[in-house]
């Protein structure tokens, strides 16, 4: 970072910073108690200000990395400061540990889009900085910003992790994945993320030697064909049975496969990936999470996908290939009819966006579901598009891990797609500025108006005196 690009970065970091803590203040201001599921992290939190860390809510299902850093910055803050009573770790001041979070969300943001679009000289400081912006306000995850949840400090950890990874310091990504598992049990499948990059490169390198030793010049899978997918993974069976590459991968991944024992470990001992409350909490095949998670990075990254030149695309991909896309029609349809699950959750709080989405389409008629399979197809077809200056290899590895955080999940909840979506669009070209900028007006409406339904439409539920909020 040099020059006029580090006074843009500053500017925009403190900017955003800034506005945060203003925003923060207001919503204090009106919200001075927990609200929805702070009502078990403020006290469990609260619990480990006073020293008492044999208490553990039963009705938490995550680890207590929360809390613990909490603890660790609020209890020196205090000391420092001469705080003494209820401020010390009060609802605001552990809201503000996420406020914090927020600003090193910021700078990694910022460092793994230089890192990752390093090779692309075309690319300005400004436009670096103005993607930065753009995901630091990504609508689920700015708004959880100023809550205390665990979203926050997740992103923070997995990020930190992947950039590790990316400048080769595997052992320091491992403890970061680590440190991201104790905030969120999932984010293991990131860390099994960071392990396939290095692989990935591996094997790119590989299949590179192997195409020009066939004299043959594709090395990504470009055009999608069933008999390029099959030499792939030909190539990719043949190269894993090796005990040789086997072993230079274990050498190379050593730190995220002791994490992943760890992981095994844990939950052996614990009878399950969650702790505390499962009854509500149970793993499922729910294959149609995908096409949630599909149309919900359609509908964040319109300016990039729904453009006439990709329209035009995909209806040439599917004129040129209609058994494929028959084919896929027909499982998308078999797997809605088979592995559709409904969450009692989702049906009965009308607190948040997705029981009004559930509401509002899918329950409208028993077809809809069904009739939604153009626009998942659509949404997949523009995805993929959008992922091929990635590898094929690299490609594989974050579809396995996208599919292993989605599918297992029975509720559909916006904030478990946050880090495949953030992971997805740092890796995606850069866009034209013009998109760029209509990528973060869109953020900042969705924002505008999801801030002012929560401060001002509260509501009450007919037999409870509590006021009520929308929100993710």
């Amino acid at each position: 970072m040099e020059g006029v690009e580090a006074y843009g970065f500053s500017a925009a970091m403190s900017g955003t910073f800034l506005l945060s803590c203003l925003l923060f203040a207001a919503i204090n201001r009106r919200l001075r108690d927990p609200y929805m599921d702070e009502v078990f992290h403020v006290p469990q939190a609260q619990a480990y200000c006073h020293g008492r860390f044999l208490q553990w809510d039963p009705m938490i299902t995550t680890l207590p990395g929360l809390y613990l850093v909490s603890v660790g910055v609020v209890k020196p803050a205090a000391w420092l400061f001469g705080w003494t009573g209820s401020v010390v770790c009060s609802a605001g001041m552990l809201r503000f540990i996420n406020l914090l979070f927020s600003a090193g969300n910021f700078y990694l943001l910022y460092l793994l889009m230089s890192r990752l679009h390093q090779k692309n000289k075309a690319i300005s400081g400004f436009q670096r900085i103005l993607s930065t912006l753009t995901l630091a306000v990504f609508p689920t995850l700015y708004f959880f910003t100023f809550l205390y949840y665990t979203d926050s400090g997740s992103v923070f950890f997995t990020l930190f992790a992947y950039l590790m990874c990316l400048y080769g310091n595997h052992k320091t990504s491992a403890l970061l994945g680590f440190c991201g598992f104790m905030f969120r049990q999932t984010n293991i499948v990131w860390a099994v993320f960071c392990a396939g990059n290095v692989v990935a490169e591996k094997l790119n390198e590989a299949w590179k030697t192997e195409l020009q030793k066939k004299k043959e010049e594709k090395i990504y899978f470009r055009k999608g064909s069933f008999s390029d997918l099959i030499k792939i993974l030909h190539f990719l069976v043949e190269y894993l049975i090796s005990p040789k590459n086997l072993i230079t991968f274990t050498a190379l991944t050593w730190p995220y496969i002791v994490l992943v024992a760890m992981f095994f470990g844990f939950v052996f001992t614990n009878g399950g990936i969650v702790v505390g409350d499962r009854s509500n909490h149970e793993a499922c095949l729910h294959f149609p999470q995908l096409f949630y998670f599909l149309s919900f990075t359609a509908f964040f990254s319109f300016p990039h996908i729904l453009t006439p030149t990709k329209i035009r695309k995909f209806l040439v991909s599917l004129r040129k290939h209609p058994a494929q896309y028959t084919l896929i029609t027909l499982i998308s349809l078999f797997l809605i009819w088979k592995f559709t699950y409904v969450h009692k959750y989702l049906l009965a709080d009308n607190r948040h966006y997705t029981f009004y989405i559930w509401r509002k389409v899918f329950q409208r008629h028993e077809l809809v579901k069904y009739l939604l399979v153009p626009i998942y197809i659509f949404a997949g077809w523009s995805f993929a598009d959008t992922l091929k200056s990635k590898s094929i290899f690299w490609t594989l590895v974050y579809v396995v891990c996208l599919l292993a955080v989605t599918v297992p999940q029975k509720l559909l909840e916006f904030r478990y797609f946050i880090l495949p979506f953030l992971i997805y669009r740092l890796n995606i070209p850069f866009p034209s500025l013009y998109r760029q900028l209509l990528e973060l007006a869109f953020y900042v409406v969705v924002n505008a108006v999801t801030f002012y339904l929560f401060l001002n439409r509260t509501f009450q539920w007919p037999n409870s005196g509590e006021i009520q909020r929308f929100m993710w």
